[in-house]
């Protein structure tokens, strides 16, 4: 787990910029405003979120492993439980920071297309 955790980052930390009309702004005002956005949106902790969902799906995936088998199974079933529940937090948490980003860009008046 604690080597994928910087999989995870990375993976999630690859979303481009959106895209913005600008009609009516200025580069420099749209920069000013694309960064103050970016902070709000960063405000998100994506840590947290990988470590909350990790530790839920471990906890999940060894209970079901403990049903159908062994400790074995149970010690599986928690490993793969926490690598897809950190990649789902990572995931949840990246999709709120661009809803956050997008919503505040367009409360300033800006049309984002995607």
């Amino acid at each position: 787990m604690k080597k994928l955790i910087p999989l995870i980052f990375l993976i999630a930390g690859c979303a481009n910029d959106p895209i913005v009309d600008r009609r009516g702004h200025n580069e420099a005002e749209y920069e000013k405003d694309l960064a103050e956005c970016r902070a709000y949106a960063d405000e998100v902790n994506t840590l947290d979120e990988v470590a909350e969902h990790g530790a839920i799906g471990a906890v999940v995936g060894s209970v079901f492993g403990a049903v159908i088998g062994n400790s074995d199974a149970a010690k599986r079933g928690a490993g793969a439980g926490a690598v897809s529940g950190g990649t789902s937090g990572a995931i949840g948490a990246e999709t709120r920071k661009e809803r956050i980003l997008h919503r505040c860009l367009k409360g300033r008046g800006y049309k984002v297309l995607g």
